[in-house]
């Protein structure tokens, strides 16, 4: 009788754990899936997450074109062609002094400045067609 009773047990252990391995990549997004929705063909996202009981954040991504830049903003022009400014503060990371004419990803709260711009390409214009196209170097 005991002898089953632990054959019994250490078959469901088993089990379980065979469960449990398995389950995570089948339940969780897979990262594909991640890549297509936040990787370089993202034009925009907005991501609405819980700070606490009944309270809200508001972090936005936006992709695009650098056409303007001051001490205190930078205008994107979006692939979608929608115009963005997005203010700058003091604490905003910027990994290049001068941002015109770079594809930039932008990281910030709805309510406030950016946290960080993060330059992804040089943009240059085709004379022949008017059309943008990356440039050679970064």
């Amino acid at each position: 009788m005991r002898g089953k009773r632990f054959g019994f047990l250490a078959a469901a252990l088993v089990a379980i754990n065979l469960g449990l391995w398995l389950a995570p990549p089948g339940l969780a997004l897979r990262q594909a899936l991640i890549n297509q929705l936040f990787g370089p063909r993202m034009v925009r996202a907005e991501v609405i997450y819980k700070t606490g009981p009944g309270a809200t954040g508001d972090m936005r991504l936006d992709r695009g074109v650098v056409t303007a830049q001051t001490p205190t903003d930078i205008t994107l022009t979006e692939l979608d062609g929608r115009v963005q400014d997005i203010p700058l503060g003091s604490s905003t990371r910027i990994r290049r002094n001068s941002l015109v004419g770079w594809r930039v990803l932008v990281e910030w709260p709805a309510n406030g400045t950016a946290i960080s711009v993060q330059p992804e390409a040089r943009i240059a214009l085709n004379p022949s067609s008017g059309s943008r196209r990356n440039a050679a170097r970064k």
